[in-house]
């Protein structure tokens, strides 16, 4: 079974647009891992256990259970419940044009991280981590 390090070792210094193989990824959702990277100026993307994006510029959260990304089954974000069950979530945070790199993420969640390249320079640092680590949230038990 892949480990985070092996995937983020195959991930390490992929272009930009071509992060990893549908095989990789289908290794890394087999293993139950998730790579994130930076897409675009606006885009935080997940493959592997989680295929996904989400819309992000700096400061832009992520809110994960051990099932994969929070979803609000409410109609707005204001819901007082999709609050709450925010608060319980395990965050991935997207930081953009940190000393030259365009996107890197910050989390609690145990993880490897990875570089994407994009004409020969780091564009992102990415970073890869297994469901199994996200802390186990009332979100979990739905």
């Amino acid at each position: 079974m892949m480990t985070r390090d092996e995937a983020a070792d195959q991930l390490n210094t992929s272009k930009y647009g071509d992060e990893g193989s549908p095989q990789l990824f289908r290794a890394m959702n087999d293993a139950g891992l998730v790579a994130v990277f930076g897409a675009s100026d606006d885009l935080m993307e997940f493959r592997g256990a989680i295929d996904d994006e989400i819309g992000a510029y700096n400061g832009t959260t992520a809110y994960l259970t051990s099932k994969g990304l929070l979803e609000n089954d409410c109609e707005n974000n204001d819901c007082p419940h999709f609050k709450k069950l925010k608060k319980t979530a395990a965050t991935i945070k997207a930081v953009w044009d940190n000393g030259g790199i365009s996107w890197r993420y910050e989390t609690e969640i145990p993880h490897s991280k990875f570089i994407v390249n994009e004409d020969g320079e780091a564009y992102c640092v990415g970073i890869v981590f297994a469901l199994a680590d996200v802390s186990v949230t009332s979100g979990d038990r739905k």
